[in-house]
């Protein structure tokens, strides 16, 4: 599926939407460059899941926990690690385990790791700051 937004607001929308058909265990993987949009569809993805605390990137703590929705999320930002055997080694098995929706930034660092994802790729359009072309496959 392929989506365009012209607005974060919008793609956090799309990200909401997505939440109402997501699964405990769920994987989403992010493909996408620096400033994409990944972040704003996974605030989506929290308000969808009834999550209410302030979403922000996990790129300096490698993964942000979010509780107090129908279902927990963990937004891990892969863009510092080298390998999936540097995510096994921070408990990826466990947060596959506690039944939430692990969603991954700069997932293609970490390919092995990324068993039967939703993949999300968001591209920014040359010279149309806000617009983002979102393909949507694995739902």
């Amino acid at each position: 599926m392929e989506v365009w937004t012209n607005s974060p607001q919008e793609t956090e929308a799309l990200g909401k939407l997505l939440a109402e058909k997501l699964c405990p265990g769920q994987i989403i993987a992010f493909r996408g460059g620096l400033g994409a949009g990944k972040t704003a569809f996974t605030r989506g993805l929290a308000r969808g899941l009834g999550i209410t605390d302030p979403v922000t990137s996990p790129t300096y703590t490698i993964v942000n926990e979010y509780t107090g929705g129908r279902l927990p999320l963990f937004h891990f930002d892969m863009y510092r690690l080298h390998s999936s055997d540097d995510l096994f080694d921070i408990g990826w098995d466990d947060y596959l385990e506690r039944g939430g929706v692990c969603v991954v930034e700069w997932s293609e660092n970490v390919p092995e790791a990324m068993e039967q994802p939703i993949t999300i790729t968001i591209e920014k359009i040359p010279g149309q700051d806000d617009t983002r072309r979102i393909t949507i496959e694995g739902v």
